[in-house]
């Protein structure tokens, strides 16, 4: 964050502007009648000539130098404290093989499933103020890709280094719930949510997508559930013997699991075909998970002017000792 303690002072700098205006149009000098200009255009000026022409331009970046540090410039970090507990919020994220679908547009450009899914996600976390975000991503497999925490730069910093497949080609939505709960038992608070995004039919596991949920109803957690992508054919992008072509293969999202997910767990279910809709979900849910958290910010300012102070008496420094010696003007 950066800014200006004392701003009118950058007034002057008006003031220096006009000043190089009328100075610019004021003719000076006297001239000098000759007999002839001939031959006077083939006289190249020496180094020193060029030299002299940026002695008066020393003055002033020193007097604009000097102006910047009177309006004390500063950069600050924004410090947050938070007194009472937040939402603690788990983004459970499908890596599976499907997620490379081309089913998607951000920006007029056909990317992944997975991309637009970050590119989204990314919004909503910069959006949450005070509460506890982790990250659990699955596969074949779930694992914790990050533990609660209220860093949210580090949060959508891995949350661009995710890579599909990372976890395995097949879908487990179960061990996805089951490792969530996990997470959520670390850092107590009176709200739990989990926000379980797939375009998958669960195939993979060890515990069944049913008894994660009834876990999930008896520790009171609620659940958003996300599906994601166009029913049927998706294109993907293959690797060919003449090289990387398109084919639709068959995808399936199992609607139906994610629908009695979301209504067991007092939750929600979403179904997103474009990133339109799936920055709607995201936003929905935002302003449905909001709680009352009493957040103490302030601004930590570290001073920028004593480096334009320095530099601007050495330009003026320098102006007096080259204008009084070796660039010695007389009228």
């Amino acid at each position: 964050m950066f800014r200006f303690a004392s701003p009118l002072f950058l007034c002057l700098l008006l003031a220096v502007a006009l000043v190089l205006f009328l100075k610019f149009r004021k003719k000076t000098g006297h001239p000098i009648k000759v007999s002839s200009l001939e031959g006077v255009d083939l006289v190249s000026p020496s180094f020193m000539v060029k030299l002299s022409r940026v002695v008066p331009l020393l003055k002033t970046a020193a007097l604009i130098l000097l102006i910047l540090a009177l309006a004390r410039p500063q950069w600050g970090d924004k410090k947050i404290n938070v007194t009472t507990e937040g939402v603690n919020i788990i983004l459970a994220l499908d890596l599976s093989e499907s997620m490379r679908a081309l089913d998607f547009k951000k920006d007029k450009q056909i990317v992944t499933r997975l991309e637009a899914v970050k590119t989204v996600v990314r919004e909503f976390i910069m959006k949450r103020e005070g509460d506890r975000i982790g990250m659990v991503v699955f596969g074949s497999n779930a694992f914790t890709q990050l533990p609660l925490t209220r860093d949210y730069n580090t949060i959508a910093f891995i949350l661009d280094r995710l890579m599909i497949g990372a976890a395995g080609p097949k879908t487990a939505i179960g061990d996805a719930i089951g490792i969530s709960l996990k997470r959520l038992e670390d850092i107590k608070s009176k709200s739990n949510i989990i926000i379980l995004l797939t375009d998958g039919k669960s195939n993979s596991g060890e515990l069944s997508w049913e008894d994660a949920t009834r876990i999930a109803v008896q520790r009171r957690v609620k659940i958003y559930t996300i599906g994601v992508g166009t029913k049927g054919e998706a294109p993907f992008l293959v690797d060919g013997l003449f090289g990387k072509r398109y084919v639709y293969q068959q995808v399936d999202v199992d609607l139906d699991a994610l629908k009695t997910i979301a209504h067991q767990t007092s939750g929600s279910f979403f179904e997103a075909q474009d990133i339109k809709s799936l920055e709607q979900i995201y936003e929905m849910i935002n302003n449905l998970e909001r709680t009352k958290v009493d957040v103490e910010k302030w601004v930590e300012y570290k001073e920028l002017y004593a480096g334009l102070l320095v530099t601007g008496l050495l330009f003026f420094l320098l102006y007096i000792v080259l204008s009084n010696t070796r660039f010695l003007r007389i009228p």
